[in-house]
């Protein structure tokens, strides 16, 4: 079967996008209607799911299958789409409110399972569908109409946490760069299994500007950290900053004062997480020197793989199952009226 030539406009719905004038969202939806267009698979083929939030909207506007769900649970009914349609492309739109408070659970299980998904986690340090309330990514002491005298909570760090899950694909992008966003979609397309994106999101009513130190002109010159795989880490003005590994932890030093042998190289296929962890340490959030790019892309077994293989043997061994069977097959009983 050929696979249709589309344009972007092929993947736009006639629904009115209901997001707020100047989010970052509209920029997001543009650079994965972009990419969606180019990747070479049928709309037919193509599942979103999305749980609550402003994010959540994605399905709304994207013309393939799609799901609105419940709070929380789209990484739980992606992976039951995943499981028993292989053939699908199944992505995930969430937010930082909605997979890492409600659906934390669900969302690291995901990741360890290593379903065929793919994730995209719009971190916009706020709840915005509900006006403005801290979300488990807002900083100590931010002030918002829940934490009016500033947030005592200490944040999550989404690129650490979906590392300690055991996720096989971990990356961050942000929503002004739809160079950088498309090749992290690309590359997450090819990763054959759960791959994990992190996209800095502006939400410019209730927390404008959250990402200057990555989006400013001068301020990301400075700041931003472009991880390339195989090649030495260094940033900043002409190449002046760098990132060594020891002892256990990445730093950021002058280039000009380290043996260039001490620079770390970048390696996302390097199957213990252990570096990219302390990659992901270097900042907690968009302040200071952040990496940005691929942080970890290994290849592991599928779930599904791994749940096919045994539906074979199964049958192999005890030829086809008998549900009817199966259900009555103990501790069972009838009522009579």
């Amino acid at each position: 079967m050929t696979t249709p030539t589309y344009s972007r406009s092929d993947f736009q719905t006639d629904q009115e996008v209901r997001w707020c004038p100047g989010c970052g969202d509209y920029t997001i939806l543009a650079a994965v209607q972009g990419f969606m267009a180019n990747m070479g698979v049928a709309r037919e083929k193509i599942v979103f799911v999305s749980g609550i939030g402003c994010s959540s909207r994605f399905p709304y506007y994207m013309n393939t299958y799609g799901m609105h769900s419940i709070h929380g649970r789209a990484p739980a009914i992606a992976s039951g789409i995943a499981a028993t349609r292989p053939d699908l492309s199944v992505w995930v739109v969430t937010g930082d409110g909605d997979a890492l408070s409600i659906g934390g659970n669900h969302l690291i299980h995901s990741l360890r399972r290593n379903f065929n998904l793919k994730i995209l986690l719009f971190n916009n340090q706020i709840y915005g569908l509900t006006k403005g309330q801290y979300s488990p990514t807002s900083e100590v002491g931010k002030h918002t109409k829940s934490t009016p005298m500033g947030s005592v909570d200490y944040p999550f760090n989404p690129i650490s946490l979906a590392l300690g899950a055991e996720s096989s694909f971990v990356a961050r992008t942000i929503d002004m760069d739809r160079t950088h966003t498309t090749g992290i979609l690309q590359a997450a397309y090819d990763h054959q299994g759960t791959a994990f994106i992190e996209i800095y999101q502006n939400c410019n009513v209730f927390n404008d500007k959250a990402f200057i130190q990555l989006t400013g002109k001068e301020e990301k010159a400075v700041n931003r950290i472009d991880l390339v795989h195989g090649k030495p880490i260094t940033f900043g003005t002409a190449g002046d900053k760098a990132v060594v590994f020891e002892d256990g932890r990445c730093q950021v030093v002058d280039t000009a004062s380290v043996d260039p042998a001490r620079i770390l190289v970048h390696d996302q296929q390097r199957a213990d997480p252990t570096v990219a962890f302390a990659l992901s340490r270097l900042s907690h959030g968009p302040y200071g020197p952040t990496p940005m790019g691929i942080f970890r892309n290994v290849a592991r077994p599928t779930y599904e793989t791994g749940m096919g293989l045994q539906l074979i043997d199964a049958q192999a061994k005890k030829g086809p199952g008998d549900l009817a069977k199966l259900i009555r097959s103990a501790g069972t009983w009838e009522i009579n009226n």
